[in-house]
């Protein structure tokens, strides 16, 4: 038996702590899993103008300062997270598949999963714990 919790990240990374907020708390999952019997299997899922949080090269780290959401959502990729972006807010926004954040300089051995919305859909309905940022 697992927890799975699924983020659900709606914002833009602009103006708001909930998109960075959502991925950190994902990222504690795993040491949740380490106090608790029972294992916890996160998921993030970037829908609506949230997609934009997983455009590579955004250098707020060089503009502002802040560990770039990119920077969290690479080590993610890396811990092979399961990352979902939905296909069609990607197309609406004109972003293609190639300026998306992939894990690779980490070693990650899959790069985020864009899938149609229709996926994260049933996501959202066989998983123990839902929330949205």
């Amino acid at each position: 038996m697992s927890n799975n919790i699924l983020f659900v990240v709606q914002r833009p990374p602009y103006k708001s702590e909930n998109p960075k907020l959502a991925i950190t708390h994902a990222m504690s999952c795993y040491t949740a899993d380490i106090h608790i019997d029972e294992p916890v299997e996160p998921t993030l899922a970037y829908v609506g103008d949230g997609v934009l949080n997983c455009i590579r090269d955004q250098r707020s780290q060089d503009i502002y300062g802040l560990i770039s959401t990119e920077q969290h959502i690479k080590v993610q990729l890396s811990g092979d997270m399961k990352i979902l972006v939905c296909k069609e807010d990607i197309e609406r926004l004109g972003i293609k598949e190639e300026r998306l954040v992939d894990g690779k300089d980490l070693g990650a051995e899959a790069g985020l999963n864009v899938v149609p919305f229709k996926e994260i859909l049933k996501e959202m309905e066989i998983c123990d714990h839902l929330m949205f940022f």
